[in-house]
């Protein structure tokens, strides 16, 4: 049941990593899989090298924790397949309800982020840090560029880092850069060297960045912990679905600014996916308590 739990979740963070301004790794870090994701990127090493060469796929699998990276991929590659024109068409036709949902998969979360941690003043310093840091990545304006080739190696490796921090999503790194639209372009048009270059930069960003992140968490677990929770809360500046441009509105503002009808409409059908988007994190928080044997609870809880 843990491989059908890991696709679950990985179709949630495939689904979020579609948008820009939402990112996958907030899903992960929401629903615990931040550590171990980066810890078996973080094996990707020499070792694992010298394993393959060596032919000692069995030991290379565990080394790499590759039952889990396995399930996750299949579940992040499911959600982007599966959702992405869904996904598209309603941020372009129905914005309001469709950022609300996904402010409701980040609100249910944050109370049990926020218990997780002991905090002092130090942690309470970081957090507002990270709250600066993520309002000011949000009030960006997005750049237009002639890329050249080496620009898509470095947009690769900037955004596959940016993918990884929870708060930050790797896309709206890519807009910022002014490399959303060739990058898509390349893919789009099966430009196949500019692809190469573009995955060997993420490759590259993803196994040193990793490190460092692993490294942090290793280190500084809790501190690491409170600017990674205010950098999602301050993720809610970008992805606040009752906004006009630059501005952003309470529903009831909202629903002033716009007409009275149709702002009321969008008062309803964005509180309603709100609750909705809240009650499917809460599910996904409590798979395994939910659905699983009470003995593989324990394990896992334990573990």
């Amino acid at each position: 049941m843990e491989k059908i739990y890991l696709i679950i979740k990985g179709f949630a963070i495939g689904a979020v990593d579609i948008v820009p301004g939402v990112s996958g790794g907030t899903i992960a870090f929401i629903l615990g899989l931040y550590g171990r994701l980066l810890s078996a990127i973080g094996n990707c090493n020499l070792e694992a090298l010298k394993l393959l060469t060596k032919g000692q796929f069995k030991a290379l699998w565990k080394h790499v924790d590759g039952g889990f990276l396995l399930c996750l991929l299949i579940g992040i590659l499911s959600g982007v397949f599966t959702l992405a024109g869904v996904i598209t068409y309603f941020l372009e036709h129905n914005p309001v309800p469709t950022w609300a949902l996904f402010n409701g998969l980040i609100l249910a979360a944050l109370p049990t982020l926020f218990r997780s941690l002991k905090w002092n003043l130090l942690r309470i310093i970081l957090c507002m840090l990270g709250i600066v840091f993520a309002v000011t990545i949000g009030m960006f304006s997005a750049n237009e560029v002639e890329p050249a080739y080496w620009m898509f190696f470095i947009a690769g490796a900037i955004a596959i880092c940016a993918m990884l921090l929870p708060g930050i999503s790797g896309s709206f790194i890519l807009i910022l850069l002014g490399m959303y639209q060739p990058i898509l372009k390349a893919v789009n048009e099966l430009q196949v060297g500019i692809v190469f270059i573009f995955a060997t930069g993420c490759l590259v960003g993803i196994l040193s960045f990793s490190r460092f992140l692993n490294w942090l968490l290793k280190h500084y677990h809790d501190g690491t912990l409170a600017l990674f929770f205010g950098v999602i809360l301050g993720a809610f500046y970008t992805i606040w679905p009752w906004k006009d441009g630059d501005n952003r509105f309470s529903p009831w503002q909202y629903a002033e600014h716009v007409s009275a009808v149709q702002g009321e409409t969008f008062i309803a059908s964005g509180l309603f996916f709100l609750a909705i988007g809240m009650g499917i994190m809460l599910v996904l928080l409590n798979l395994e308590k939910w659905f699983a044997p009470a003995s593989v609870v324990d394990k896992t809880t334990k573990s």
